[in-house]
C-alpha cells in the first residue's frame, strides 16, 4: 500500500463500506494461522451486516467479500491484512508493518491505522541496477518486497543484441553496447519517475560501479536518491539485501534528521516557526507548513471540530472516547498541502513540546 492507495480509499463514500484489518504473518508456521483468522473475521463482519442491513442489501458486498479472500497468496502474506469492500470497491492490500486487529462498518473505510503506520514506518525503493535485469522493491525497514508494477523488472535486451553484431569484437562493439546501456538506463529513469510520481520515495540504488556511474550521469530522480551500495545484487535475495541497504538507509535519515533540526533552529531564529499544537493546527490548515518535525513516540489526544479546526483537550482524556491521536491527521494535513514530514528521536524537540512546524512564510 502506498500514500496514493491511502488518499483513495479515504475518499471513498458508500453506506455500508467494510473495512477487515488483520495480523498476518511472514513466514510458516506462524502463517498457517491466518486463513483461519481472516475467516472468522470474516464470519464477525458478515454477522454485523446481516444484524443491520437486510439479505438483499448486503449480497453483493459480501459476494465481493468472498471473492477477495478467495484470491489471497497466503504463502506470500507480509505482517498484516486489509481487506476493504463496498457494493462497488473491493481491495485487498499487504502490509509490511504490525497492525491491530478489527472489523468496522461504517459510511467510509477505516484507515486511521494505516496512516499511523504508514506514517511511523520508513518507507523507500531499492533499484537494484544490473546490465541484464534491473529490479525495484519497496521496503520498510530491512524488509524488501519486490515491486511489479511499472514494467519492473526491467529487462535489457540490447545486452544480448552486442554478441551479434558485424564485425567481432572492439570499437564498433564497445559504442554500441554503450549506446544500448544508456537508452536502457533512461527507460530505467523513467519508469521509476513514474512511480516517484504517485508515490514519492528516497531511493537507494544498488549496482556495479559502471552501473553507478553511469546512473549518477543519467537520472532526473537523483534529488531522491538516499544513497548507494556497490556491488552486483542481481541475484541477491531480499532477506540478504535488506540486511545491506537498511543502514544505508539508516545513515540517509540520520543525516536528514540532523540538517532538519539545523533548519529548525534557524527558522525560530528568522520567526518561521510554530509550536503548541492549536497554533500548529490552524497554521497547517491554512498550508503554511513547510516542514513537521514530530518525534517518533510524540501524541495528542484532542478531537477535530467539523469546520477542520482543533479541539482543545480536556485536562484528563482517559476514557473519553470522543478523543483521538491528531498527530496523524496533522501529519496528513500537511502532506496533502506539499509539506514534508519528519520524525526525529525522542527528546530531540524537548525544548519544543515534542513538535514543531516550519512555515514558508
Amino acid at each position: 500500500m502506498n500514500r496514493s492507495d491511502l488518499h483513495q480509499l479515504q475518499a471513498m463514500r458508500d453506506y455500508p463500506s467494510l473495512s477487515i484489518i488483520t495480523p498476518t504473518h511472514r513466514t510458516s508456521p506462524d502463517n498457517l494461522q491466518d486463513p483461519i483468522r481472516v475467516k472468522n473475521l470474516v464470519t464477525e463482519a458478515t454477522n454485523q451486516l446481516h444484524d443491520q442491513f437486510s439479505k438483499r442489501e448486503v449480497e453483493p458486498l459480501l459476494e465481493r467479500l468472498n471473492t477477495l479472500v478467495g484470491q489471497i497468496d497466503w504463502h506470500h502474506t507480509l505482517d498484516g491484512m486489509a481487506l476493504f469492500v463496498s457494493k462497488d470497491f473491493g481491495g485487498h492490500f499487504d502490509l509490511p508493518f504490525p497492525v491491530t486487529e478489527r472489523v468496522v462498518v461504517d459510511e467510509s473505510f477505516g484507515t486511521r491505522e494505516l496512516v499511523f503506520s504508514m506514517n511511523r514506518s520508513p518507507r523507500y525503493h531499492v533499484l537494484v541496477l544490473s546490465e541484464h535485469r534491473t529490479h525495484l522493491f519497496e521496503a520498510v525497514r530491512d524488509q524488501l518486497r519486490e515491486s511489479r508494477v511499472g514494467g519492473f523488472p526491467l529487462e535489457h535486451e540490447g545486452s544480448e543484441e552486442v554478441r551479434g553484431l558485424p564485425g567481432g569484437h572492439g570499437v564498433h562493439e564497445a559504442g554500441y553496447r554503450d549506446e544500448s546501456d544508456r537508452h536502457f538506463f533512461h527507460h530505467i529513469d523513467a519508469e521509476l519517475s513514474k512511480m516517484q510520481e504517485h508515490d514519492p520515495l528516497p531511493v537507494v540504488v544498488t549496482g556495479v560501479t559502471r552501473s553507478l556511474a553511469l546512473w549518477d550521469e543519467l537520472s532526473s530522480n537523483k534529488a531522491s536518491l538516499a544513497g548507494t551500495l556497490g556491488g552486483s545484487y542481481e541475484d541477491t535475495h531480499a532477506h540478504e539485501l535488506g540486511q545491506l541497504v537498511w543502514p544505508v538507509m539508516e545513515e540517509f535519515m540520520a543525516r536528514d534528521r540532523a540538517q532538519i533540526l539545523d533548519e529548525l533552529g534557524e527558522a525560530i531564529g528568522a520567526q518561521k516557526y510554530a509550536g503548541g499544537m492549536d497554533e500548529l493546527w490552524t497554521l497547517a490548515l491554512e498550508g503554511r507548513g513547510a516542514t513537521l518535525l514530530v518525534e517518533e513516540d510524540f501524541h495528542y489526544m484532542g478531537e477535530v471540530r467539523p469546520n477542520g479546526m482543533l479541539m482543545a483537550t480536556t485536562e484528563n482524556p482517559v476514557g473519553d472516547e470522543t478523543l483521538v491521536d491528531v498527530v496523524d491527521d496533522l501529519i496528513e494535513m500537511v502532506l496533502s498541502k506539499s509539506g514534508r514530514v519528519v520524525f526525529v528521536d525522542n527528546g530531540s524537540l524537548e525544548a519544543n513540546g515534542g513538535i514543531a512546524l516550519i512555515l514558508r512564510y
